[in-house]
């Protein structure tokens, strides 16, 4: 009969102050939405850049410097006309 007085005890002043079982796991829910959110915008924002580079850096590292070169410019001007794309809406928002 003791442990039985515990456990009710128990539940009554969980009921009363409040169950909070469930919430920490619910924050760290709706944290790693957010994480997982801010990633996706980043991928498909900068999702071309980054893979160019990888390219550059993957070509360096070998013995193909002259394809490496040529990777590093068309990444760049794929950066370029991201940048303006983002300046021309980032500009079309403030009208």
């Amino acid at each position: 009969m003791k442990g039985w007085n515990r456990s009710r005890t128990k539940r009554v002043l969980c009921r009363l102050m409040g169950d909070r079982t469930g919430g920490v796991m619910m924050e760290y829910v709706i944290l790693a939405v957010l994480i997982a959110a801010a990633v996706v915008v980043a991928v498909a924002m900068f999702g071309k850049t980054i893979v160019g580079m990888f390219d550059v850096a993957g070509k360096g590292a070998t013995t193909r410097h002259s394809e490496a070169k040529s990777a590093l410019e068309a990444t760049r001007s794929t950066q370029d006309s991201d940048a303006d794309k983002a300046k021309d809406y980032h500009d079309g928002m403030h009208e």
